[in-house]
């Protein structure tokens, strides 16, 4: 559960060098209702494109971790104050939780 608390920080401060490492090569991150992007490269793409948009405040309310899966939801309050409720589902490579294979991020604006 740390490293998945450690991974949305990550995220929240576009901390895309952490956010590589603590993916597979072949990552899966199905965006609901957006889009599907497949590999790290890609992957990597989409991060350095929604890094410009700068969270002010993350609220982490649950995270949850068993196995070779795990789940975190949450809040993210940007600079220019639009917020989102998210929630999203993590595949790990292995049961230690150490590399995410998939990621499937569900992303709603309140």
């Amino acid at each position: 559960m740390e490293f998945l608390k450690q991974f949305n920080i990550a995220f929240a401060k576009g901390d895309v060098a952490f956010i590589t490492e603590s993916v597979t090569d072949d990552i899966v991150w199905n965006i609901i209702g957006d889009k599907k992007i497949e590999g790290k490269e890609k992957f990597t793409v989409e991060l350095e494109i929604i890094k410009s948009e700068k969270v002010s405040k993350l609220v982490l309310e649950q995270i949850l971790s068993h196995g070779k899966e795990g789940a975190a939801s949450g809040i993210m309050k940007m600079q220019d104050g639009k917020k989102y409720a998210f929630s999203e589902l993590y595949v790990f490579q292995g049961a230690k939780g150490t590399k995410i294979k998939s990621m499937t991020s569900y992303i709603i604006g309140i």
